[in-house]
């Protein structure tokens, strides 16, 4: 986030993605990980300004000697934020991934029920949504996996589950807590990399150094297949536009940022010419 307080320009991001009633209340997931304590300082703001009611929400997994100062990071980042917190605990178990992931949405949606939300926010971002995608590229998936984790789907029925942050870089969300002084914890073992998204996270840091544009890249892909699945208008226009293409330049090389302007353009019958690559450009006369 660039601009003299990126923070602000981060909390009206957020604050435009959500759209908060007033007197709504919300439920914020919060491990006390750096990622949830941003999200949780994002939502304190944008419920504030909307005369909402924001509850933090932990769920200690009970796997390792140390999680409950987890809860007890929670409990400090509420009393920070001047908000409630409410926690649970999940019954003893195997450390499987698939098991902990099943029953923290569980707990996080009765925790949602008992405080009246009907929206629950995780801190996903832009890099965990690339680790998504390529491990479910690993297992072999089919276009439903390559859509990687969708920014809003039901929890359960009334309650929807939102992640807002899905198109932010962690590295603003670290410049967040900083200019907002959060308290958070690290989990060790987030370092283990006999669970497999760990796996994953490290392999990437080592190859973002020679791309860069990585994860936003993955994201986007992503996002296009969510477009295809859902049969989204203008994936629709991006089509009939590649098919087009196809036909006379062909579309190697084309930006997916570039086709989607012209497909946007295209939609509100805009005129005028978009550059796709060098040597090729498309002239809109307004008319579809």
């Amino acid at each position: 986030m660039r601009g003299a307080r990126p923070e602000a320009v981060l909390e009206a991001l957020v604050a435009e993605s959500i759209s908060v009633r007033a007197g709504e209340t919300l439920l914020a997931a919060v491990s006390g990980g750096p990622d949830s304590v941003a999200l949780a300082g994002l939502l304190a703001d944008v419920a504030r300004r909307a005369a909402g009611t924001l509850v933090l929400g932990h769920v200690n997994h009970a796997v390792r000697p140390g999680s409950w100062q987890d809860e007890a990071v929670v409990l400090a980042l509420g009393a920070a934020l001047g908000v409630r917190v409410v926690a649970a605990s999940l019954p003893s178990g195997s450390s499987d991934e698939a098991r902990l992931r099943e029953e923290r949405y569980a707990a996080l949606a009765g925790m949602a029920r008992d405080v009246g939300a009907g929206r629950v926010f995780t801190a996903h971002h832009v890099r965990d949504q690339a680790e998504t995608v390529l491990l479910a590229l690993f297992r072999g998936t089919g276009p439903a996996g390559l859509a990687g984790m969708p920014p809003a789907r039901t929890l359960v029925e009334g309650i929807v589950l939102e992640r807002p942050l899905l198109g932010v870089e962690p590295g603003d969300l670290a410049a967040y807590r900083a200019a907002r002084h959060l308290p958070y914890a690290l989990d060790p073992s987030n370092a283990d990399l006999g669970y497999r998204r760990n796996a994953v996270r490290a392999a990437l840091e080592d190859l973002r150094s020679a791309f860069p544009h990585l994860d936003a890249a993955v994201a986007r892909c992503a996002a296009i297949a969510r477009d295809e699945r859902a049969g989204d208008p203008r994936a629709a226009v991006r089509a009939e536009l590649r098919a087009a293409l196809e036909g006379t330049v062909g579309t190697r090389d084309i930006p997916f940022e570039r086709l989607d302007a012209a497909a946007r353009a295209l939609e509100r019958g805009g005129r005028g010419r978009h550059f796709l690559r060098r040597g090729v450009e498309l002239h809109i006369d307004g008319e579809k």
